[in-house]
């Protein structure tokens, strides 16, 4: 028979255990003992400090804002934006110059002559950061002579012919501009007004330059239609053309841009020796547009 386990049970305590002694309370100070309420805080540094939270979390909100709108754009939609990556200038930023009390824009249709009541001068797109003006474009009191905007013609015929269209269709003015920035880029713009938009459009846009200039410029001998220019970068109310010079070219490499806008034809020209690139010349083109429409 196998011999079972003993289970040993503890035999309960006869007598419990005495409890131990409390300690003694020790002597506290009555002021540590009730401190009574916390002290408030200043109201005004309550305030302070509410108005502070506010106005971080307002700029908080507008800065989210301002970024996104920003992102959202395409960059082709925001010529004046300098970028070193694709070779937009850094211009300043536009403003178009204010018009006498009274008159109208030339696309209102109060003003079916298409007239530019601002100053023509003002109407001048402004060189980019770092150019270096070409101050014998201003002219004399910022008008330039005929014959100064006929050099950059390159036969004598064409300039007599030009010279003679010009005169018959009532030129009024000529503005002008031009720099050069660091990377040799000659820009050249040519602001020349007339009595009106039909004059514009009929004598000179749609006859001469609307798809290749009847006119060849200095240098650059054999042009085509530049049919790669974004046609979403059209501004609305300014009809626009614009060239470039085709291969073989010489030293330098041409591209120009005709716009009627209202009683004003632009011409944009722009040369670089080697090859003349695309980016900074439609942004030059779009900007000017922008002035104009």
């Amino acid at each position: 028979m196998t011999e079972q386990p003993q289970i040993l049970v503890p035999a309960p305590p006869t007598e419990p255990p005495a409890a131990p002694d409390a300690p003694a309370a020790p002597d506290v100070p009555e002021a540590v003992a009730d401190p009574g309420p916390p002290p408030r805080k200043d109201r005004r540094v309550l305030r302070a400090a509410l108005r502070w939270t506010a106005a971080v979390a307002v700029f908080a909100v507008a800065g989210a804002g301002t970024a996104y709108g920003i992102t959202r754009m395409e960059r082709t939609d925001v010529p004046g934006l300098a970028t070193a990556s694709d070779g937009r200038w850094d211009y300043p930023e536009l403003t178009k110059p204010p018009l006498p009390a009274g008159s109208p824009g030339p696309q209102e249709e109060s003003n079916p002559a298409g007239t530019h009541h601002a100053d023509l001068r003002a109407l001048l797109l402004p060189a980019p950061a770092g150019a270096k003006e070409n101050k014998a474009l201003r002219g004399e009191d910022g008008w330039l002579a005929t014959d100064d905007f006929l050099e950059e013609y390159a036969e004598e015929d064409n300039r007599d012919t030009f010279r003679q269209e010009l005169v018959d269709a009532g030129l009024r003015h000529i503005a002008a501009r031009g720099w050069t920035t660091g990377d040799g880029t000659r820009t050249r713009i040519y602001l020349l007004r007339f009595d009106t938009a039909a004059v514009v459009e009929n004598s000179f846009f749609e006859p001469h330059f609307s798809y290749i200039s009847a006119y060849p410029v200095k240098g650059a001998d054999f042009t085509e239609n530049d049919e790669s220019f974004p046609v979403k970068s059209e501004v609305a109310g300014v009809q626009r053309s614009a060239q470039v010079e085709t291969e073989p070219y010489g030293e330098e490499q041409d591209r120009q841009a005709y716009l009627a806008a209202g009683d004003v034809l632009a011409v944009v020209l722009q040369s670089r020796k080697g090859t003349a690139p695309a980016v900074p010349f439609r942004q030059t083109v779009v900007l000017q547009s922008q002035l104009l429409g």
